[in-house]
C-alpha cells in the first residue's frame, strides 16, 4: 500500500508541494498513484511499500521513489535526517530504500 506522496517541508531543500484530491492514496492502485503523482508534478514519492520495485515497472518513471523500512512514526521520526538526505539526493526516476529498524 502506498502510504503518502512526499511533500518536503522546511527541513528539505526541495520545493514544498501538497497532495490534491486527484492524487488519492486511499482509492488508487500503486500504478495509478505513480502516474497521477507524476502528472501532478511531484518529484518524490515516499512510501512504506517494500514491494514497489517488484510489483511496478519503474523503468522510464520521472518520479523518484523513496521506500521507508518502517511505518511507525515514533520510530521513523528518529530517522528524519537520514530520510531528508536521501530525498535531497533523489533524482528523476531514482529508487532508494531507507533502512529503519523496528525498535
Amino acid at each position: 500500500m502506498i502510504s503518502s506522496i512526499f511533500a518536503p517541508d522546511s527541513r528539505f531543500s526541495k520545493t514544498v508541494q501538497t497532495a490534491t484530491p486527484a492524487v488519492s492514496t486511499s482509492t488508487s492502485s500503486p500504478g495509478e498513484l505513480l502516474k497521477a503523482a507524476e502528472q501532478a508534478g511531484f518529484d518524490v514519492l515516499l512510501t512504506t511499500d517494500k514491494n514497489m520495485a517488484s510489483q511496478q515497472n519503474l523503468k522510464n518513471r520521472r518520479i523518484a521513489i523513496v521506500v521507508l523500512g518502517n511505518s511507525q512514526w515514533r520510530i521513523v521520526q528518529r530517522y528524519v535526517r537520514r530520510i531528508a538526505a536521501i530525498v535531497n539526493g533523489a533524482t528523476p526516476g531514482s529508487y532508494a530504500e531507507v533502512e529503519i529498524p523496528f525498535r
